[in-house]
């Protein structure tokens, strides 16, 4: 017998739109060839991180408009 899934947190539905996928994408394969960098201009340095070249690839799409949760901020 199936079970009954209702609107839990899992279940959602998507919460990033393709466009945003492609922009991670393309983000984690610049840090890859080492040409991705962070903070503004020709100051920042080249990404190692993972983590941090997909907040990057992130941040891309967000400017770009693509479907992408709000950051999540401090709760007071």
């Amino acid at each position: 017998m199936a079970q009954h899934r209702g609107t839990s947190k899992g279940s959602r539905g998507r919460r990033y739109g393709n466009a945003a996928g492609k922009t991670v994408a393309s983000a984690m394969r610049r840090r890859k060839k080492g040409t991705l960098k962070s903070g503004r201009g020709g100051k920042g340095g080249t990404v190692k991180s993972r983590k941090q070249a997909i907040a990057i690839g992130l941040s891309e799409a967000r400017k770009k408009g693509a479907k992408v949760p709000r950051k999540k901020t401090a709760s007071r």
